[in-house]
């Protein structure tokens, strides 16, 4: 009876245990699916900034005709302007009428996608009117990167270079006396390795362009950001905690981020969200680095920032517990030892 009484609250928490392990692996399968599926399915041109410009009835027209879910519109005054919006990543394209003519401004490494999507409306709007079309590509890719593969591919090194020291430096430097260990370990190697990015990215496969050194500190910002918030959810929470900040930034960043495609290919919520996390926010950076002479940085810069103080925080708030309950541990030894021994006395022999 006693063996029966101890063995059912152990068994009723072993199923307990497995219940929850189950339902949470199935929702996390369950939000990979949306996450990758819902956002492709769903994809196309939402309220993609254009700019316009021409004569005022056909700025007019043209506003009236495209301003909606698909176009969001700016007039600009002259061709120059609309070509330094474009270049400013203010726009992603414009149109530029003229007499006779129908000027195209694209930027395909700010929004491959876009891009194709301005030029067909470009080749449409030209028909109409029985006009030559003529595209100026102002922001392109490398000539040796003509469809930007490689700044496409440079997101995965980037999570995993923030995934996988969380996980290594907290297996070699466990506990809370190996913290700070773990969050120096990640800044250094987070410097190392986004310098190391930046050069194959920039000097071997000539994927992307401008200055070397803001490149390489856009790849380490987003790097830091991701292993700093992955080890403070894990000091704080546990591997609970480490599970969850894997699967935000692989399961949710890594499709929302809108690399390929330009986050304007995407949802308009999905989009904005995307560009919250640190994988959407240190792809951004690194396109208007390479891209855009740094022009829209501020934003992603700021974003990654935010991610970094939180998983400091995180870690702060963990220490600070680490550090109490180690002192609770000390005085309690030390109230211990401090307890004088009771001396054991021999039985006294009883005579006769």
């Amino acid at each position: 009876m006693i063996f029966m009484g101890h063995s059912a609250p152990a068994s009723t928490n072993t199923h307990r245990k497995l219940v929850i392990v189950v339902l949470g692996l199935a929702v996390l399968i369950t939000t990979m699916l949306c996450a990758f599926a819902l956002p492709s399915l769903h994809s196309g041109p939402h309220r993609v900034p254009l700019g316009i410009t021409g004569t005022q009835q056909a700025e007019q027209e043209l506003q009236r005709s495209l301003d909606g879910d698909t176009w969001k519109v700016d007039v600009y005054a002259g061709t120059q302007e609309l070509k330094a919006a474009v270049e400013g990543q203010d726009v992603v394209g414009g149109l530029a009428l003229q007499p006779g003519k129908l000027d195209v401004y694209t930027a395909t490494a700010g929004a491959p996608s876009a891009t194709g999507a301005v030029a067909a409306l470009g080749d449409t709007l030209a028909a109409e009117q029985d006009v030559a079309a003529t595209v100026h590509d102002v922001v392109p890719f490398t000539a040796d990167d003509p469809r930007g593969a490689g700044l496409t591919a440079a997101l995965m090194p980037m999570i995993f270079g923030g995934i996988f020291p969380a996980l290594i430096l907290s297996s070699v430097f466990p506990g809370h006396r190996g913290l700070r260990t773990r969050l120096a370990g990640a800044v250094l190697f987070s410097l190392v390795a986004g310098a190391a990015v930046a050069a194959v990215l920039q000097f071997a496969t000539h994927s992307i362009g401008g200055d070397y050194w803001l490149n390489a500190c856009g790849v380490v910002l987003g790097m830091t950001a991701m292993s700093t918030t992955l080890l403070g959810l894990q000091a704080l929470l546990g591997m609970a905690g480490f599970a969850f900040g894997g699967a935000l930034m692989m399961l949710l960043g890594n499709p929302l981020s809108g690399l390929a495609t330009g986050p304007h290919w995407l949802p308009s919520g999905w989009a904005a969200f995307g560009q919250l996390l640190p994988p959407g926010a240190a792809g951004s950076l690194l396109r208007t680095n390479a891209f855009f002479d740094g022009a829209a940085a501020g934003f992603p810069a700021l974003v990654l920032t935010g991610w970094i103080v939180l998983g400091v925080g995180f870690a702060l708030v963990a220490d600070r517990r680490g550090r109490r309950d180690a002192g609770t541990r000390s005085e309690s030894t030390a109230v211990r030892q401090s307890i004088p021994a009771v001396p054991q006395t021999e039985p006294v022999a009883s005579g006769r």
